[in-house]
């Protein structure tokens, strides 16, 4: 006699069911069943056992779940089941995952990679760094996507977006795309997956798979151009007769007398100064080589005059950071890195169809006139704070070449002064 065949549901027979005064069941196989409560809820349950205990769990209700899915959904249960899992605690443990990787979003962990390595960076560098991460990843949503589920396609888009833009969004200033930019957020971008990944949120690093090459295209360097004797008298001409801020002119002019990183000057503040010995003292920490240590910077004559207008002008801030040069829309910042070269452009250095001359083309400049003027290459290195590969032979420099520094930079101080009335000496 052949076996009675098992009796299953039907879509029909459960959109059929009606309410009745007490809940029952429509019973489907392997103990699956939809359970019809007294208000006309339809419930799908799986009776199972497990430890020893009959046991119960709800798959969904009707008609959100269907009658083919309730059973797929019951076979994947059986098989947590036989692996000694309750179905309902995987759940909740799957739903708790979810949760947490809802809130490990990319911003989150750029948040706390900021945190983490800000007091290693300069003032000029963490505002940069806060500033261009919460334009590009806080304010959009790359920064809300969970960190794991990032791809290399989105990190890719995100990158090209700030390379080859051709119009403004929000604060962005330039219509024109940013490679240089670009360039920093994919390493910024590369930093903030790292963290993610020792810290258990993710267990790859899209970024690796994305080359700078692939979305950049780099500018031409040409800001270590060194300028001739002739364009540095033309600058002397120029900025005689520069209309724009004058803050931003001493800028300029102490940079041509200092020749120090342009990011050194701008973040400096009045406390590094020692007037009663003309010495300019740069804490390592905001030296891009920090292994030199402190750099003292000798002033020359001319630069304290420079100085001492400056502060007749800025004055000297009761509270935060008493800088030489206050950013002027935001008094808790320094000049932005862009005014400078800004005002070569005004004055007809930088930009397209010029000599392209930046503020960091003094540091050339100066070396290479002053290599001419005889002075000891040595002294010039030191000066320009060039990392010295053996650290007894760069102490040594550091204490041995004072006195050389001082003099070097008060006749550097003089030549370029001569500039602005006869030819040089």
């Amino acid at each position: 006699m052949a076996p009675k065949p098992t009796k299953v549901l039907t879509h029909a027979a459960i959109l059929g069911a009606k309410p009745k005064e007490k809940p029952y069941k429509l019973s489907d196989s392997q103990r699956l069943y939809v359970l019809v409560s007294v208000a006309g809820t339809k419930y799908w349950k799986w009776n199972f056992r497990l430890d020893g205990a009959d046991r119960t769990y709800t798959l969904g209700t009707f008609p959100d779940v269907g009658l083919a899915e309730a059973r797929e959904r019951r076979i994947a249960a059986e098989k947590l089941v036989k692996a000694g899992i309750h179905p309902a605690a995987e759940e909740e443990n799957q739903r708790q995952k979810a949760k947490a990787e809802q809130a490990s979003t990319f911003w989150s962990v750029a948040e706390k990679w900021i945190a983490a390595n800000k007091t290693n960076w300069s003032p000029a560098y963490a505002t940069q760094v806060e500033t261009y991460m919460r334009r590009y990843v806080r304010d959009t949503e790359f920064g809300k996507r969970p960190i794991r589920q990032i791809s290399t396609a989105e990190v890719y888009e995100l990158i090209d977006s700030v390379a080859k833009r051709n119009g403004r969004k929000g604060a962005e200033r330039k219509d024109k795309g940013a490679p240089s930019l670009a360039i920093l957020l994919r390493q910024w971008c590369m930093a903030v997956f790292r963290l993610a990944m020792v810290s258990g949120l993710t267990h790859r690093n899209p970024v690796q798979d994305l080359k700078a090459s692939d979305v950049i295209v780099r500018p031409k360097v040409k800001n270590n151009r060194a300028l001739t004797v002739t364009e540095l008298k033309k600058l002397q001409v120029k900025l005689d007769a520069f209309s724009g801020q004058r803050t931003t002119g001493i800028a300029i002019e102490l940079l041509m007398l200092t020749f120090v990183r342009t990011t050194e000057l701008r973040a400096a503040t009045w406390e590094e100064f020692d007037s009663e010995n003309a010495i300019w003292t740069i804490p390592a920490a905001r030296m891009k080589i920090k292994d030199n240590g402190d750099h003292k910077v000798p002033l020359s004559r001319q630069a304290v005059a420079l100085l001492n207008e400056l502060h007749n002008i800025v004055g000297t801030p009761t509270q935060g950071p008493h800088w030489l040069f206050p950013n002027t829309r935001r008094n808790s910042e320094c000049m932005t890195a862009t005014t400078i070269n800004r005002a070569l452009e005004r004055m007809g250095f930088s930009g397209k169809g010029t000599i392209g001359f930046s503020g960091h083309g003094f540091r050339g400049t100066a070396s290479t006139l002053l290599h001419e003027m005889g002075f000891r290459p040595e002294i010039i290195e030191a000066q320009l704070a060039h990392k010295e590969r053996n650290a007894v032979k760069a102490a040594y420099n550091k204490a041995q070449y004072m006195s050389d520094r001082v003099e070097m930079m008060q006749r550097w101080a003089d030549f370029v002064s001569a500039l602005r009335t006869a030819t040089a000496p």
